[in-house]
């Protein structure tokens, strides 16, 4: 027993020491505790301030002081009341706040009683407040307690937790410093605001942008984080509250963060001050439960980030502010108006129903106040304003177009609820919206887009919402209506809920047998609908689209679709793999182009989003050949244009989606989109679609009656005897088209056969579209007058997070944009139509038009960034706005048998403002108490701005002051001497810069100048924030010029025919009575030549070409041109004659410079000599009196090809047509000289004989533009145009020159064609057309071997502007060269030249040099989109230039590539897809070589191998009710029609048969039927050539192929299989005969193979699932070929035979074998009656 109370004892103690350790290690409870009995006094303060990186802006803020109190009223809960809140103000520059009192006492009239809240152990629970206590209020309480959250662990000092705050579930990072000896605590936390579980944000108008949430968090551009200090005294009795503060800080960049982010910072500070003992008392009036701690959003989100609006009565104000609207709109006071417009949609968000239907009935009638009343509906988007809506169009108060514009504004905007969304339920069974299908479509498709936003808040989507979707679908398929269906999809995929997925694959055969009678459009509508459903399920929607897209039975654009569907699931690299591992088996070409171009498209992308789908098509193009790259534009492809821009982070993708389908040759659908990216989000901005089938029946005669001809009934009966062959389905005309906006689509159209035949009806000449014509010139008649406005909500995006203070921080964009027409226009015709009218009697009519048009468009953004609530707003306020406003007033009269044609205008009199562009930011600060005396301050601090100076007001040609241009990347002739701007920045104090500059263009003859306006001013940081938030304007403005007298009218006429000369020789002479008295006795040509001043003209040119002799002469350079010293020299020269053309032209004031320039001179062509000698041996210099250019030239193919097969394409030089020799020259020095021969000269001088076409033809055209004036003559210009077209040879002239006397100024412009070889240009103004000169070349020739063209820019001298855009487009370009691909190369060329070569490597690819003075630009084989034609079984680098010199025959011959053609010469066949064969034709049996496998069954051409002779074939074609046979008899071609010899000779064309021509040329017979789809048919006797319109591919069948691009499935026999082989591909087209009387004794049969087979280990029987050729019965064969045939095999037992011919093609196919196919017969034992 003592030994039991020992150990007892023991054990007590040891218990004793172990609970003192723990009593001592544990922590001290530091949660705050407030005692009860007593109030807890504290001092509050709240600042929130926005400001920018640059101390120096403007700033705004809230500072809210006051007195916080707290007592305990139970064990968790506790009363908090906020005392004497004190808000204040601050805006602008000076660190000072202002008070406010009157919002002061509004917020202290909410914060009169206590509010109750739960607080245990440092968390804050539910909060309590009265009922009518406002939300604004009551978030300011959660500001103040938010302080009081803290989470205390026992055991730790730093930990990291997800702690509830006002902001959401954030993780927490908690720091504990405890001083225990002075019984105290300091405690910090963090907050990640981007870290949240749950977090408080509510996003407004972004339904359609959807977030990457696995985008960096670099990306964003919103970040915040919080920090907490608390300050905690405890002892014995607890712990308590000392102080706290929080400093929160949301940094926001527009841009990336090193190009400048604003800030936004709030800080709190609770200290407390004492203590007193009697209690808070409790709230008189009963408190509801409001919630946690949680930010709760109300108030703000009516409260449209615009300026404050108090409203107190709705009515009454929105009659007044809608009468203020409509007034400052027929003030054209647009941006009023603007503003107007917003302010109604915030009334109206809060109007009832009676007082919208009050302001209805007293506008109604007033025609102006419509659009305006119904746009605001629109835009407000509250469910009163829908349901108003809803009534309007059940009560026909609008008509149908009205309702066509209104129903998808209000659709789209629209706040999708509960009550709202029944409301469009009851849209989509309205009586009115079903009689109007164009309503009835915009109905569903958006109820279909307010489901989609709905659901996209909610957590689950009630499928009740997309029950009425579903039973549209349900009962268009029960009725087999195929718009309804396609109505369903569409409205279904607008939805985008994963609910529908069985729904929509009941529409795919897929997954459905029952869609497969349904048309392809269907299908491809039920995968489109798959698209918004992936942005939910990817996983789902990825394997649905791979399943289709491997289905080989569907349509190929079917297919095409789900690739595009699968992609834009962004699948990982396996899905990528193994789509491509299936295109290397892919049976159709058009899918596996399309998919591979789409891999390479998004393998090319720059796209952050897109990285990861970018790196695995990259890896997955890897797997595939070359082959699929080579393809033409006759198949499938994706084009794709896109850009990023990491600094602004941002960036767009233009994608083209070109689906092209086997029975066209052009894309049957095209889908284009454009999607926008920026920061960590994505946006579908706009996607058109456009489909069509059938349309070639539309490009052809209708009225042709193919189904009672012979023809058609004969191919009836082929059909039959070739097994398995069916015609192809009827394809009836349609084209289809929808749009999408923001990813919805919201519009659709179907047109069918009957449409579309109405359509041409009437657009193409039948009987009934005279009167169509005179009603339309009645209506003409009747004139318009009116008006019309159109304001739209452009789009309102709100983005809204809590601060800790409690007031709501908003992100928040709104646009309007006003469109407006004015016009009064009258139109009177003379005669007037009778009766009777014939469209021909407007070629003879007058017509007057009297206009008043006056367009104006108007765009206004605000921005804002900051606090915005219903009470006050602070932050800053960003305005950016267009406008364009014109006005066209003009009389006309057109003359129609006289070629006349006069415009009358009336000047400018007074400065007018055409377009305009403005931005500005403010730092603003507004109240409701004290609406009217908002503060706003620039961002900028007041300070002078420097005015524009006289200098710059000047024109843009005379502007000068050194810019920033690099010499390094200018060519120095656009940057000697001109290298200036008018750019004048200008700093001060505050840190900013002004920018001003002026162009203007002043038109003195009419009076009028028009000027460009920059003015901005931003800060001195180079940062795209600090721009962005900078002042910026730019403006056109159009103002009179003071001139000498004014000026009444302006005046244009045209005067076309022989009466052109008359009226130049008429607008002379006009007012001048001496030039009318020697009018009649002086030659019009003679005259006119001396009223255009063309006697000046030549006579400066003779001058100049004299100098230009003289200076020829002492520098050995050639004489070429027209008018003046650039002449056609320029255009063959090389930069040695470049420089003395430069020479030249400073030779008058620069003799002394003679030396200088004969020096460079020598230089150049030491430097040329020396260059070319090493070269080549085969180089020699030229010259002669003709070409003394000093022009290298080298001879001999063979030195040539080796130059050029180790030179770079940049080296070579374009030999022109005309030049002989082949071969390209090598540059080998980095100035060389051009290609020139006497060639050119001969050119030249034909260009120059006559100088002036004037001198032996009369203009064809004549052009005066005047000005009246009240005292003085008529000032403008005048222009003449004279022609003069030859064979192989054209020209054309243009004169223009000031109708006034003493001017000197001319405008010359000469074009010229000579063998269609050489195109050549001139452009020449200024002083007797000597100032300015630009000339052009273009030329046909060789580059190296190949087939090229030259086309050739030159300049001697050009204006300012000129070259201003010339250095702009020079410093781009090497950059815009770089992303597109193209190698670069420094390289001095002609100072004044720009050269660029196009070589036809092959028909696919071509080379591409461009050089520049200083640049060369060059790639070498890229793709073309359509391949070019070339010379049949010519190889292309074997072709001479005379095949490539003809312009007109490139283009007939690009045309003729667009047709199909087949051959057959001896055993060779080439077909329509371009597949080539071999195959002997067994002798006397036709084959079918084409034939229309449409249900018009136009055509049928055979084919038969005489038996004398294996060169020797025969044809026989059947078209319409004739039957033409061409053969070969002793020698001879023959020909047979109908079984006859044609009745006359050559050219023999059918009276019935439209079109029918048959032909004898180069000894050989031509059929011609276009109307029948047969373009020509060759025949000599060894060689059959066919070619058939575009119009018939993928129409077609027989040996020659379906010409539907599909090589892949070439060998397809009549019932669609898929021949092994050539040969079981020819026998299968054989036409079968009568065994007796035929001479064709060979049959197609299904044989069993006679070689023991065994089939999965066990002995088996087979049987070929197609046909093989066999003789007759009775017959043996001579002769046999093998072929590969697909066998079905059995057990050996079966009782399967070949008795009975069973469907063995329905079998399937098992073994592979070869078997022999008898090609021959021997038919002595065939037993035939007699």
């Amino acid at each position: 027993m003592n030994n039991i109370l020992k150990d007892l004892q023991k054990w007590v103690f040891f218990m004793n020491t172990f609970l003192s350790f723990l009593t001592e290690g544990q922590k001290q409870d530091l949660e705050p505790v407030f005692h009860m009995g007593k109030t807890y006094l504290y001092s509050y303060e709240s600042i929130i301030m926005h400001r920018l990186p640059d101390r120096s802006l403007a700033t705004a803020g809230l500072r809210l002081a006051s007195k916080v109190e707290i007592s305990r009223v139970s064990h968790t809960e506790h009363l908090v009341q906020i005392r004497s809140p004190k808000l204040e103000e601050h805006n602008g520059f000076v660190d000072s706040f202002t008070p406010s009192s009157k919002l002061s006492e509004t917020i202290a009239a909410c914060l009169n009683q206590p509010l109750k809240f739960e607080y245990t152990e440092g968390r804050v629970g539910t909060i309590f407040a009265p009922e009518d206590c406002p939300v604004l209020c009551t978030n300011l309480v959660r500001g103040v307690l938010n302080l009081l959250q803290i989470t205390i662990k026992k055991t730790q000092n730093v930990y990291e937790i997800q702690e509830a705050g006002i902001e959401g579930i954030c993780q927490t990072r908690y720091v504990i410093q405890d001083d225990s000896e002075n019984k105290r605590a300091t405690i910090s936390k963090s907050k990640d605001l981007e870290d949240c579980q749950d977090k408080a944000v509510r996003s407004l108008g972004v339904a359609y942008v959807r977030p990457c949430p696995t985008c960096a968090l670099k990306a964003r551009n919103i970040k915040g984080t919080e920090t907490f200090t608390y300050q905690i005294k405890y002892d014995d009795s607890g712990a308590s509250l000392t102080s706290a503060m929080s400093d929160q800080l949301y940094q926001i960049s527009p841009f990336n963060e090193p190009n400048g982010a604003a800030v936004v910072e709030a800080r709190q500070e609770l200290s407390l001050v004492g203590t007193k003992r009697p209690p808070l008392s409790a709230p008189t009036s009963q408190l509801q439960k409001q919630g946690s701690l949680r930010y709760h959003f109300s108030g703000e989100l009516l409260q449209m980030p615009i300026p404050l609006i108090r409203i107190n009565n709705p009515d009454l104000q929105l009659t007044e502010t809608l009468r203020q609207l409509v007034q400052n709109n027929e003030r054209g006071d647009t941006k009023e108006a603007s503003a107007k417009f917003l302010q109604m949609v915030q009334l109206f968000r809060v109007a009832t129903l009676d007082q919208i239907e009050s302001l209805w009935l007293r506008f109604v009638n007033e025609l102006s106040y419509r659009p305006w009343f119904l746009s605001t509906i629109c835009a407000a988007g509250a469910t009163d304003t829908f349901r108003f809506l809803k009534q309007k169009i059940h009560d026909r108060k609008l008509d149908i177009w009205e309702a066509a514009v209104t129903l998808p504004l209000a659709f789209h905007f629209v706040t999708p609820n509960k009550k709202t969304l029944e409301i469009a339920s009851s849209f989509l069974t309205c009586p009115e919206i079903q009689k109007v299908l164009m309503h009835r479509i915009i109905v569903y498709l958006g109820y279909g887009s307010m489901v989609n936003k709905y659901c996209a808040q909610a957590l689950l989507c009630p499928n009740e919402l997309l029950q009425p979707l579903h039973d549209l679908a349900t009962e268009a398929t029960s009725k087999g209506d195929a718009k309804d269906m396609s109505l369903a999809l569409k409205a279904t995929g607008n939805a985008g809920e994963p609910a529908s997925i069985k729904r929509i694959l009941k529409f795919l055969p897929t997954f459905s047998s029952a869609a497969t009678s349904l048309p392809n459009r269907i299908h491809a509508d039920a995968v489109l609908a798959f698209r918004k459903i992936a942005r939910k399920d990817p996983a789902k929607v990825r394997e649905l689209t791979l399943q289709v897209f491997m289905d080989s039975k569907l349509a190929p654009n079917v297919r095409m679709v789900a690739c595009v569907v699968l992609f834009e699931t962004k699948p990982a690299l396996p899905t990528v793999t193994a789509l491509a591992t299936s295109l290397l088996t892919e049976p159709s070409l058009q899918v596996a182009s399309f998919a591979y171009s789409h891999m390479k498209t998004l393998a090319a992308s720059r796209i952050p989003q897109l990285y990861k789908l970018s790196a695995a098509c990259n890896i997955a193009i890897k797997l595939l050949g070359p082959r699929l790259d080579r393809l033409s534009y006759r198949y499938s492809k994706v084009i794709q244009i896109s850009d990023y821009s990491f600094p602004y982070q941002a960036g767009a993708i233009w994608r083209v989606y070109l689906m092209n389908s086997p029975s066209t040759i052009f894309p049957s659908d095209i889908i284009t989109k454009v999607r926008g990216y920026y920061a960590n989000t994505a946006m579908d901005i706009i996607e058109v679609a456009f489909r069509s089938q059938g349309l070639t029946k539309l490009l052809r005669k209708q009225n042709i009656p193919f189904a009672e001809y012979d023809t058609y009934k004969t191919l009836k009966e082929l059909g039959k005897s070739l097994l398995g062959w069916k015609e192809l389905p009827a394809e009836d005309p349609l084209i289809s088209a929808y749009i999408k906006v923001l990813g919805q689509e919201i519009a659709f159209v179907d047109i069918d056969k009957d449409a579309i035949q109405q359509m041409m009806t009437s657009l193409t000449g039948s009987s009934d579209w005279q009167p169509v014509v005179k009603k339309v010139v009645e209506e003409v008649q009747r004139g318009v007058s009116g008006s019309w406005t159109l304001p739209v909500l452009v789009g309102e995006m709100r983005h809204i997070v809590p601060t800790v203070v409690g007031l709501p921080l908003e992100l928040g964009l709104c646009g309007a944009a006003v469109a407006q027409a004015a016009a009064d226009v009258d139109v009177k015709v003379s005669p007037p139509e009778s009766d009777d009218f014939k469209p021909s009697q407007l070629w003879e009519a007058k017509m007057d038009i009297y206009a008043d048009i006056r367009p104006k468009a108007y765009f206004h953004v605000i921005a804002m960034m900051g606090i915005n609530t219903q009470y006050f707003q602070s932050g800053y306020e960003y305005h950016a706005e267009f406008s364009a406003n014109t006005t066209m007033k003009f009389d006309a009269r057109i003359n129609m048998e006289e070629k006349n044609l006069k415009i009358e205008t009336l000047p400018c009199y007074q400065e007018a403002e055409i377009a305009a562009v403005r931005s500005e930011i403010y730092a603003i600060s507004r109240n409701m108490e004290e609406v009217d005396s908002e503060k706003k301050s620039q961002i900028f601090p007041k300070g002078e701005i420097p005015r524009i100076s006289d200098k710059q007001r000047q024109s843009a040609e005379g502007s000068s002051k050194p810019g920033s241009w690099k010499q390094s990347s200018i060519p120095n002739a656009i940057s000697k001497g001109y290298r200036r701007g008018s750019e004048e920045p200008h700093d001060n104090n505050a840190r900013r810069r002004f920018y001003t500059r002026r162009f203007c263009k002043k038109l003195e003859v009419l009076g009028c100048s028009t000027c460009l306006s920059l003015k901005s001013q931003h800060s001195l940081r180079n940062t795209y924030l600090h721009t962005l938030f900078g002042e910026f304007e730019a403006k056109i403005t159009l103002k009179p010029v003071r001139a000498d007298a004014d000026i009444d009218k302006i005046e244009l006429e045209v005067q076309a025919g022989s009466k052109a000369a008359s009226k130049i020789i008429e607008v002379s002479s006009s007012g001048s009575k001496e030039e009318g008295e020697a009018a009649p006795h002086e030659d019009i040509r003679a005259k006119l030549k001396k009223v255009l001043g063309i006697e000046e003209v030549l006579t400066a040119a003779n001058k100049t070409r004299r100098r230009t002799k003289r200076i020829n002469r002492e520098y050995k350079t050639e004489d070429t041109g027209l008018w003046a010293v650039s002449g056609l020299s320029h255009l063959s020269s090389s930069s040695s004659s470049s420089a003395a053309s430069s020479a030249i032209s400073r030779e008058l004031g620069d003799h002394h410079r003679k030396d200088e320039i004969r020096q460079s001179w020598k230089k150049l062509y030491s430097r040329s000599s020396s260059g070319s000698s090493a070269s080549s041996k085969a180089c020699s210099s030229s010259s002669s009196q003709e070409d003394n250019s000093g022009n290298w030239h080298c001879h001999g193919n063979s030195e040539y090809s080796n130059q050029q097969a180790n030179s770079p394409v940049y080296q070579l030089l374009f030999k022109p047509a005309d030049e002989q020799g082949t071969g390209g020259e090598i540059l080998n020095i980095s100035i060389s000289s051009s290609s020139s021969s006497a060639s050119d000269e001969d050119f030249s001088r034909a260009m120059s004989q006559p100088e002036f076409l004037g001198d032996s033809k009369l203009p064809i055209l004549a052009a005066v533009l005047r000005a009246f004036h009240r005292i003085k003559k008529p000032t403008g210009f005048q222009l003449v145009l004279y022609t003069d077209t030859q064979p192989k040879r054209w020209r054309i002239q243009m004169f223009g020159s000031s109708i006034t006397g003493p001017s000197r100024w001319k405008l010359c412009a000469d074009a010229s064609m000579i063998n269609y070889r050489k195109v050549s240009g001139f452009l020449k103004w200024g002083k007797d057309c000597q100032d300015y000169d630009i000339a052009t070349h273009i030329a046909t020739g060789q580059f190296a071997a190949f087939p090229a063209m030259q086309m050739k820019l030159e300049w001697l001298k050009v204006p300012s502007i000129i070259r201003t855009t010339a250095r702009w487009f020079y410093s781009f370009l090497p950059g815009a060269a770089y992303l597109l691909g193209f190698s670069q190369r420094q390289q001095l060329g002609p100072s004044h030249q720009a050269t660029l070569v196009l070589a036809l490597t092959s028909p696919r690819t071509c080379d591409v040099v461009f050089r520049l003075p200083e640049l060369t630009i060059y790639d070498t084989a890229i793709s073309l989109p359509l391949p070019v034609p070339s010379h049949p079984r010519t190889p292309i680098s074997a072709f001479p230039s005379s095949d490539w010199k003809d312009f007109s025959q490139a283009t007939l011959s690009l045309i003729e590539s667009l047709k199909g053609h087949c051959t057959v010469f001896q055993n060779k066949i080439t077909t329509f897809n371009g597949v080539e064969f071999n195959y002997s034709m067994p002798a006397k049996c036709y084959h079918v070589l084409l034939q229309d496998c449409s249900p018009e069954l136009k055509f049928l051409v055979t084919v038969k191998r005489l038996e004398e002779s294996a060169d020797l074939t025969t044809i026989n074609v059947k078209v319409a009710d004739h039957e033409i046979d061409m053969y070969v008899s002793d020698g001879f071609i023959q020909l047979k029609i109908n079984g006859a010899p044609p009745p006359d000779d050559l050219p023999y064309s059918s009276k019935y048969a439209t079109s029918m021509l048959i032909n004898s040329e180069k000894k050989r017979l031509t059929l011609k039927a276009p109307d029948y789809g047969i373009d020509k048919i060759y025949y000599d006797g060894h060689r059959i050539e066919i070619q058939v319109a575009f119009w018939m591919a993928g129409k077609t069948c027989g040996i020659c192929g379906k010409y539907d691009a599909e090589i892949e499935r070439e060998y397809q026999t009549p019932s669609g299989y898929l021949a092994k082989d050539a040969v079981s591909f020819g026998h299968s087209w054989i036409i079968s005969e009568d065994p007796c009387t035929g001479a064709c004794k060979l049959q197609r049969q299904l044989v069993q193979s006679e070689k023991p087979v065994s089939f999965e280990k066990t002995a088996a029987k087979c049987f070929s699932v197609e046909p093989v050729l066999r003789c007759v019965k009775g017959c043996s064969a001579t002769q046999t070929v093998p072929v590969s045939v697909g066998f079905h095999c059995v057990p050996a037992d079966s009782a399967l035979s070949l008795d009975g011919q069973p469907k063995l093609d329905q079998k399937p196919e098992d073994v592979v074998s070869s078997v022999p196919a008898h090609t021959a017969c021997s038919c002595q034992q065939q037993a035939c009656p007699a």
